[in-house]
């Protein structure tokens, strides 16, 4: 069976693993943690980075940054994995789900103003595949009705808007190191801060809601509890996996980008012949190949493609069902007809994409949709 994903390893991890061991301090903030804060805070100019457990936990602790209560009201897109939301139902923030472009998953920009009330605190943002949503629009929205903007990121290390990073761009950005991520250390996260406001509080509540961090900077001679908090540190072990992986990120991405690349080319024919889309990049946004995905007909030829690849030993998997309209949610929406969403949640699949996914595999899944599609 071609997998789907088939996380990469540089062959560094075990030797920084073992190096975390060794130190004699393995419990999280150790040598590893801090080289990968200076890793990203150099090379994409994020104001601070903290390494958490997960994107989850990343999201959040920017739910607690922005003091989300009951009452709030927090817009996202529908289109995305449940962590983005759960993050800010924790808090008791009623979310008002907006539709996606009809190009592509991302929130359109275009629909969030009437959605803003006097409730409205906080629009966050996925960039859903690595591509970037219209960011600008965002951000003039978010300054004109003096709203909190949290770039959920998960799956957008070193992609752009423009010239920015993004996660850069909102008060506060979520990133992703789960093992289908383009980098990984298994389960992890970071919280990216670019609000001057939240820099201090954000050590705070990623110790437990204690100036912990302060203490052993020696700023302060003794620490204890000032805020609420969890434990959102992950340990050196995590570190020293994922400093690994950001040592080969150029390598890494190189490699994605080509494949990506291979699907695009070999597949395009097929667009032009109107029997299914590729993925949709604007002019603004970079792609940093993290997924490659089809936009087939109708839900039912998506799952013939399934089963057909299946078949011939090659997992390909469909995505996210639109939140708004889950088990959980449903009642608590507002009714809205949000086409876009459901469309991707019924048409959408995901290819295989992945460091060390060989010519030969490739051609087969190219082979095996092509095969599919000349009986359409």
């Amino acid at each position: 069976m071609i997998p789907f994903n088939k996380p990469y390893l540089t062959g560094r991890e075990l030797s920084y693993i073992n190096e975390a061991v060794l130190s004699g301090k393995i419990s999280g903030d150790g040598i590893f943690t801090k080289k990968c804060h200076h890793f990203f805070e150099e090379k994409y100019g994020f104001k601070k980075c903290l390494l958490t457990t997960s994107c989850t936990d990343a999201l959040e602790m920017c739910a607690l940054l922005l003091n989300i209560e009951v009452g709030d009201e927090v817009i996202m897109p529908s289109y995305t994995f449940v962590s983005t939301a759960n993050a800010f139902v924790l808090r008791g923030a009623k979310i008002v789900f907006a539709d996606s472009v009809n190009n592509n998953p991302n929130i359109d920009a275009d629909s969030i103003e009437p959605l803003i009330t006097a409730q409205t605190k906080c629009i966050v943002v996925v960039h859903y595949a690595g591509i970037s949503c219209d960011m600008d629009n965002i951000m003039k929205l978010a300054d004109k009705y003096k709203l909190w903007v949290v770039e959920d990121a998960a799956q957008a290390i070193d992609s752009f808007y423009k010239d920015k990073p993004l996660g850069s761009i909102g008060h506060l950005a979520a990133f992703s190191f789960h093992e289908t991520k383009n980098i990984q250390c298994g389960e992890g996260g970071m919280l990216a801060i670019n609000d001057e406001r939240f820099l201090q509080r954000a050590e705070i509540i990623r110790e437990k809601g204690t100036n912990r961090s302060s203490f052993f900077r020696g700023e302060i001679d003794k620490y204890g509890w000032v805020d609420i908090g969890s434990s959102f540190l992950p340990s050196e072990i995590s570190a020293g996996f994922l400093f690994a992986q950001l040592e080969h990120l150029d390598k890494i991405q190189t490699e994605r980008k080509r494949i990506w690349n291979v699907y695009a080319a070999a597949l395009r024919g097929l667009e032009n012949e109107g029997k299914l889309a590729l993925p949709f990049i604007p002019k603004y946004a970079s792609n940093n190949a993290h997924m490659f995905y089809l936009i087939c007909k109708s839900l039912t030829e998506r799952n013939e493609l399934i089963s057909y690849l299946k078949e011939m030993q090659i997992l390909s998997v469909f995505h996210y069902i639109s939140l708004h309209d889950s088990v959980y949610y449903k009642d608590k929406h507002d009714g809205r007809l949000l086409k876009n969403c459901d469309r991707f949640s019924e048409v959408l699949l995901r290819l295989p994409i992945y460091c060390g996914f060989t010519n030969q595999e490739q051609e087969l899944v190219i082979e095996g949709i092509q095969s599919f599609y000349e009986t359409k």
